[in-house]
């Protein structure tokens, strides 16, 4: 009987870090996306002059970037 407790304590806990580990591997692919992206709006921008929608796309990046630093810290 305590076997079966055992068991049915730990899965909340598989669940929770299944879950966490998905939504890491979710977020992380976004950011890689989300630089390639970046670096093909460089690419086709002037030397001189960066557009508007790079400094939000390097914004968006940074976003996504502090998010996940504080839940792999916290997790």
């Amino acid at each position: 009987m305590q076997a079966t407790q055992q068991t049915s304590q730990e899965q909340p806990v598989r669940t929770e870090s299944s879950d966490r580990q998905k939504k890491l591997s979710e977020d992380t692919d976004k950011l890689l996306a989300l630089a390639i992206e970046l670096k093909e709006r460089v690419d086709k921008t002037n030397k001189d002059v960066l557009s508007v929608d790079v400094i939000k796309k390097a914004d968006e990046i940074e976003k996504l970037a502090r998010s996940l630093k504080e839940r792999l810290k916290t997790g």
